[in-house]
């Protein structure tokens, strides 16, 4: 099997960083998760779901399981890493995946030239940042030189939604540094705290790569919304609408009163929170709505505040809309509400991975064909 833009996908879930990744030309072989709702939702979308899709534990994985690829990306799970988390770390029971996917790796023959991790920005800060390190110097010991940088989904789509991105390249360890100073690797996707660790941390092999800088799509939440007839049985009756309002503070209240009077319909999103120990609905009107969750036991399910002309209505973020603000278009939903939201809120934005592709990998693949070219030219000459 040649090896050329295709790609092994860790923890695939329901498939949208293969949207991703495949809208630049590079081609999924073959899917791996643990979760047999994902699964479901990954095979009713993508035709050749069932022939490649592994489901099962990644650290169940044997020698040869995996085929010869370019990339392997791993989305792991974020639980652990998460502020809104325990904050385990890579020894948690959900992120500790993460070792199973370096073992993984370890064993493909050949290890693949290119591999990309997303997580949660927090990464970075887990356990004082012991567990960001750990991860890059695994890296490092499979002969990767590693990169990092932090893109917000807000910058292509309707969503508030940092992530952190790892990327291995295969080179070899690098001597001293071209300027160490912060500034040197600080800028637009590499934030301060990222710029300062990549500074205090010389025993990591890195390997920083200069990015452009991404310009901020004109886009808002109106422009995803499903105009849903008044009588859809999506929207929420007048008296649980009621009681979401009366959940409101003073200062949110008052927003969502100057919502009601406006000329025209205006949208919120709402999450509800516990503050002072009591639930609180906190109404977001930038334009922008919160990061889609998953919705364990019922939480972190994002709520569609739309009013004006004296009237509002209330419910839930469709699964059409949550994937139309993770940028999948029209991805085909074959699974109900509460999976559908599930698997959007566990996913990558695909116009994220799209620009990475095309910024960094498209780019190192040129590059490393071209080293290859030039390596067998001079042997051919020796």
């Amino acid at each position: 099997m040649t090896v050329d833009r295709t790609v092994a996908e860790f923890f695939a879930g329901i498939g949208l960083m293969r949207i991703g990744l495949e809208r630049a030309g590079w081609r999924v072989v073959w899917a791996n998760d643990i979760d047999e709702d994902k699964h479901a939702m990954y095979s009713g979308h993508f035709a050749d779901g069932p022939e490649h899709f592994h489901l099962g534990d990644v650290h169940a994985l044997g020698l040869g399981d995996v085929p010869p690829v370019g990339l392997a990306t791993a989305s792991f799970p974020c639980n652990d890493l998460s502020l809104a988390g325990a904050r385990r770390g890579l020894a948690g029971q959900h992120s500790s995946a993460f070792w199973g996917f370096i073992e993984a790796v370890k064993h493909m023959q050949p290890r693949p030239p290119l591999v990309l991790l997303e997580n949660v920005s927090g990464f970075l800060t887990s356990h004082n940042g012991n567990d960001f390190r750990d991860a890059c110097l695994a890296l490092n010991e499979l002969g990767y030189a590693v990169d990092a940088f932090v893109i917000d989904a807000r910058l292509f789509v309707p969503q508030s939604r940092q992530r952190m991105f790892i990327v291995g390249k295969k080179e070899k360890k690098r001597i001293g540094r071209v300027e160490e100073t912060p500034s040197f690797y600080q800028s637009q996707l590499r934030p301060a705290a990222l710029a300062d660790f990549i500074l205090c941390h010389p025993e990591i092999n890195w390997s920083i790569r200069s990015l452009p800088h991404i310009q901020k799509r004109k886009t808002c939440l109106g422009n995803i919304i499903q105009d849903l007839p008044a009588n859809s049985i999506h929207w929420w009756n007048k008296q649980r609408a009621e009681y979401l309002l009366n959940q409101m503070s003073e200062k949110h209240r008052a927003i969502a009163d100057e919502m009601i009077s406006g000329e025209k319909v205006a949208y919120g999103t709402v999450f509800r929170r516990v503050r002072y120990g009591r639930s609180m609905a906190e109404l977001r009107t930038d334009g922008i709505a919160g990061c889609l969750r998953t919705p364990r036991g019922g939480s972190g399910r994002q709520i569609l505040f739309a009013a004006g002309q004296g009237r509002y209505a209330v419910r839930l973020l469709t699964p059409r809309e949550c994937a139309h603000l993770m940028g999948a278009g029209d991805f085909k939903i074959t699974a109900s509400l509460n999976k559908a939201l599930f698997g959007f809120g566990d996913a990558v934005c695909v116009p994220v991975i799209t620009w990475i592709v095309e910024n960094y990998f498209n780019p190192v693949w040129k590059e490393l064909y071209a080293t290859k070219a030039r390596e067998e030219r001079i042997r051919a000459t020796a």
